[in-house]
């Protein structure tokens, strides 16, 4: 009976070949993410954005369960109070807190209590995230895309830091003012600090990530060509 025994020389050749095929696998991943990572950030952005915005739509349609789980979903990225929340389906697109309990929600509940009135038939349903969200994230979107644009005739510059403080700052005076009571806000202030603040981070942000991942495409591109 014959038997074939690998030499050493062969078994260390086999994982040898079998680390490089993994070796080029991972280098192809890292090359797709560094080719394509502003398309996968601006879909991502878009449905984190899309969905609180579905939420009430499904509501509407009365598709509850899957509506009533992205709310649940989002409880931990905001804190969804809905005197501070757009609503869509309804008579109007926001509503004061004496407004909501005019219109049927509990008075004197708590601030955690009315993260959980999402709204009915007449007045509409709220939106998953609060107006400041909306407006942070759909700046992040809209600014993710014209930056894919503008990419296309050069990189653009990276914003300041700066330049950066001076868009944070009406945000910052906004929500701080109001957390310690000495001011209420309001949907408009919510929504412009918000917007400001979410177009500026991109501008800041996005410039610096495409040339890392530009230098990362050139080092994998090395990397292979250098390989037998």
């Amino acid at each position: 009976m014959n038997t074939e025994v690998s030499s050493p020389s062969a078994t260390v050749a086999g994982r040898a070949a079998r680390l490089e095929r993994w070796v080029a696998a991972i280098d192809r991943f890292v090359l797709f993410l560094a080719r394509h990572w502003l398309a996968l950030a601006n879909l991502a952005m878009a449905l984190f954005v899309g969905l609180p915005i579905a939420a009430p739509l499904l509501m509407a349609a009365g598709a509850t369960t899957p509506a009533r789980l992205i709310y649940l979903v989002y409880v931990p990225t905001c804190h969804q109070l809905p005197e501070r929340s757009y609503f869509l389906g309804g008579e109007r697109l926001v509503y004061t807190l004496e407004e909501l309990e005019a219109h049927g929600m509990a008075a004197g509940l708590t601030p955690w209590e009315r993260r959980w009135f999402q709204g009915d038939p007449e007045i509409g349903y709220k939106v998953a995230f609060c107006e400041r969200d909306v407006a942070i994230y759909g700046a992040i979107l809209l600014a993710g895309l014209g930056f894919a644009l503008l990419r296309r005739w050069g990189r653009p510059r990276a914003l300041h830091w700066r330049v950066y403080l001076l868009f944070l700052i009406p945000l910052a005076l906004d929500g701080v003012t109001q957390m310690v009571g000495l001011r209420e806000s309001n949907w408009w202030l919510r929504t412009i600090t918000g917007a400001l603040f979410g177009a500026a981070s991109v501008w800041l942000a996005y410039p610096l990530v495409d040339q890392a991942m530009e230098d990362v495409e050139r080092q994998v591109r090395a990397r292979a060509s250098s390989t037998p």
